[in-house]
């Protein structure tokens, strides 16, 4: 057959085994196009586990072994984020409340004690900042915010929605840590409007 096309047997091996290592074109180009838009929607987070995954659902076939040599075609990467955010600046030259709570976490009815904090999230805009206010009797969230920038508006905005929320009296306990926000003349001014009893814990702890 060879010599009736008048090719030699060993350059039509050589092509057939091209021709069998080759991808098909069209669907090649159609996997790498959902690589890199599936990495772009993740933000690159996404490992050749979950990237395949994600193919898989999106009607791909393949296995993890080719998902990785796809991303590494595609010049796909994971970027790791941060574990870990700072949401506490403790040094600074600003007064600090006493320690009003003392660890005692047994509160006999709502609206008494009220903790705050500032934890952080991911989201499709990237880190924001979240600062809570969880009534101490029930454990449950009566106050929230949610910012890029760690102000002391944030806080207060929490505080704030607790306040229109649940309406507690005057004497309510409002304990946090010892960071800036927390300190600042803004918040500090809050408390004093309300008739609130500020209070924050020892350095480094939240409820110590």
């Amino acid at each position: 057959m060879c010599r009736l096309l008048g090719v030699s047997r060993s350059a039509y091996y050589d092509y057939e085994q091209r021709r069998r290592n080759c991808p098909d074109d069209l669907h090649h180009r159609q996997l790498l196009d959902a690589v890199k838009n599936i990495a772009k929607s993740c933000d690159y987070t996404y490992g050749s586990r979950r990237m395949k995954r994600a193919l898989n659902a999106l009607g791909y076939s393949i296995s993890r072994w080719k998902t990785r040599k796809l991303m590494r075609e595609a010049f796909v990467t994971v970027r790791h984020r941060k574990k870990y955010k700072v949401t506490t600046d403790s040094n600074h030259q600003l007064p600090v409340f006493e320690n009003q709570l003392n660890r005692q976490f047994d509160v006999a009815k709502p609206d008494q004690v009220y903790v705050c904090d500032i934890t952080y999230i991911w989201t499709q805009e990237g880190w924001l900042y979240l600062a809570i206010v969880i009534d101490l009797f029930s454990r449950k969230v009566v106050g929230w915010s949610m910012s890029s920038r760690m102000k002391a508006t944030l806080v207060c905005d929490a505080l704030r929605m607790a306040i229109w929320l649940r309406r507690p009296p005057p004497g309510l306990i409002v304990h946090s840590d010892r960071g800036s926000q927390y300190a600042g003349k803004a918040y500090r001014n809050l408390l004093k409007a309300y008739g609130f009893i500020g209070s924050m814990s020892r350095l480094g702890k939240l409820l110590g």
